[in-house]
């Protein structure tokens, strides 16, 4: 059983920084892309952040030059640190992972909160 364990959401001003961490678990398969997405009320889920074993990023327009995604040393946790935070990065952030064999799973998500 895949399991997705994240953490470090929160309440933040904006401006602010937080970093959120997964770390992944029970996959029998080796672990190709790690990612982050995110999806705030009322819109669709969205990806943030994207990394590949071999640590080539992918992000989205939105968040390029504010966020950071790593992957150390290729294992099964990924960061997210998220600088200069605005109120629009307000949603619930989830983990992803894809396995060799191109399974997907989902963590349980976590809230970030952006106040102006």
């Amino acid at each position: 059983q895949v399991q997705l364990l994240e953490s470090g959401g929160g309440l933040v001003q904006a401006g602010g920084s937080l970093r959120l961490s997964c770390a992944a678990s029970g996959s029998r398969f080796s672990i190709n892309d790690m990612g982050w997405y995110r999806q705030a009320p009322g819109k669709q889920r969205e990806l943030v952040a994207s990394i590949t074993r071999g640590g080539y990023t992918n992000y989205a327009d939105s968040v390029k030059g504010r966020f950071t995604i790593s992957r150390p040393d290729a294992k099964n946790i990924v960061y997210l640190q998220m600088n200069s935070l605005k109120p629009e990065d307000t949603a619930v952030y989830y983990c992803n992972l894809l396995t060799s064999l191109g399974h997907g799973y989902w963590g349980q998500g976590t809230q970030v909160t952006v106040s102006s």
